[in-house]
């Protein structure tokens, strides 16, 4: 297919509007091509990954971009980058890798981009609209807002992102269009013990589960209660997206594209179907500890980064009770949302009991947490999956009621009962 370029592209090709935006159109024409897209759409909004550091070659990109006279056309916010700015004495890398994150942090601001400084976009209180179409990078952002808000995004990467921002423009391909957000897999739960549906920790395993079932095509989930929560179905996608490629789910009687199995399928009820039954789930919370010891180390909660709904109950499992003195508990959040909790008492509560609060990064990208013997504990499944290849540590994945009793008692406690018949 031919790609059809409007004016105002061809003059941005042209280095009329000066040499950044042209390598940025550059990008995108190409991206374009490579995807089979006949145009390229107007975009409202982008989220950058690309802020993260991942060595020389993005710095150079970022600073080539930026000295170049690129500016973002849309709002742009940004994810997790190397360095909390809040916490910095948390960082426990060389001296120089901390320099090099914070210029590339810098390129972006210069660039106009907003400095979030999250991975969860979607939790700020302004975020996309259904139908709109953007350029997200991040995959739990990219996951969220395809399924859970409506709007369009296709699964952009490093460079792509920030260059789409620049240039306003996305390929009309991918899961911006209609055809490609149809449900292909139904994922059916309604062979399930009812009282898993209760469980927070279900859905953290369910969407690891799924996201190593369908790989990169959109499922539909039947057999959930309606009107998931939003916090449920985040845990949902950003497990899915790290097991495997689900840049976009649906949830019958949840999300805004799934009003019933039909809608979602496009027309028609989807031909392939994945029963889920309990021993299934059972070996996919299995599948995310790495160990099976009970000495314990640290305790890891916030990837994504945590809502402040997640904090509250984190709060009120806490209960005012104190963490083990032997135990290094730290729990990552956006500053929007840390701006939320501090007004209401809960930074000081969380403190008090001994717990480090994380901003700006991710305790598995970044160099952050002490070295501990034991194993890490948490209660993400993105996190358990991630962490022992990125940073080398053993883990035991459990509910945030789990990693709270563990905390507390200075050993690895799980309730293993939630998991058995009742």
């Amino acid at each position: 297919m031919v790609l059809s370029l409007t004016d105002a592209d061809r003059s941005a090709l042209a280095g009329e509007f000066g040499p950044g935006r042209a390598l940025a159109m550059r990008v995108v024409t190409r991206v374009a091509n490579a995807m089979g897209a006949g145009k390229l759409l107007d975009i409202t909004g982008a989220h950058i990954d690309s802020c993260l550091d991942h060595g020389q070659a993005g710095i150079d990109f970022a600073a080539k971009l930026a000295e170049g006279g690129s500016l973002v056309r849309v709002p742009t916010t940004l994810n997790v980058a190397s360095l909390d700015l809040l916490h910095p004495e948390l960082y426990q890398g060389p001296p120089e890798t901390a320099t090099r994150a914070r210029r590339l942090m810098q390129y972006y601001e210069d660039m106009g981009c907003q400095p979030t400084w999250t991975c969860a976009p979607y939790q700020l209180s302004v975020r996309p609209e259904f139908g709109v179409h953007i350029a997200w990078a991040e995959s739990n952002a990219i996951v969220f807002v395809n399924s859970v808000l409506g709007a369009r995004t296709h699964r952009y990467g490093d460079f792509i992102d920030i260059c789409a921002a620049i240039t306003g423009r996305a390929p009309a391909a991918g899961l911006h269009l209609d055809e490609n957000r149809v449900a292909e897999v139904v994922v059916d739960v309604t062979g399930l013990p009812p009282h898993l549906f209760d469980v927070e920790v279900f859905y953290q395993v369910l969407g690891h589960l799924m996201g190593g079932l369908v790989g990169s095509r959109v499922p539909v989930i039947v057999g959930l209660p309606s009107e998931v929560s939003e916090d449920r179905l985040k845990a949902i996608g950003a497990a899915a997206a790290s097991s495997g490629s689900v840049g976009l789910f649906h949830c019958v009687g949840s999300t805004p594209e799934a009003p019933d199995l039909v809608t979602a399928g496009g027309g028609s009820v989807p031909s392939r179907r994945i029963a889920v039954h309990a021993d299934m789930i059972r070996d996919a919370r299995d599948d995310l500890s790495t160990s099976t010891s009970d000495e314990l180390g640290i305790v890891s909660l916030g990837t994504p980064h945590y809502s402040v709904t997640e904090f509250e109950r984190l709060v009120n499992l806490l209960d005012g009770r104190p963490v083990h003195p032997s135990i290094d508990f730290y729990v990552s959040t956006g500053r929007e949302v840390l701006a939320t909790i501090r007004q209401r008492g809960w930074v000081d509560q969380l403190e008090n009991a001994g717990i480090q609060l994380v901003t700006d990064t991710c305790t598995y990208v970044t160099p952050v947490m002490a070295e501990r013997s034991g194993v890490a504990m948490t209660d993400s499944a993105k996190w358990a999956y991630y962490a022992p290849g990125n940073i080398g540590v053993d883990v035991v994945f459990g509910a945030t009621s789990d990693c709270v009793e563990s905390a507390i008692a200075g050993r690895v406690v799980r309730d293993e009962s939630v998991w058995g018949p009742q």
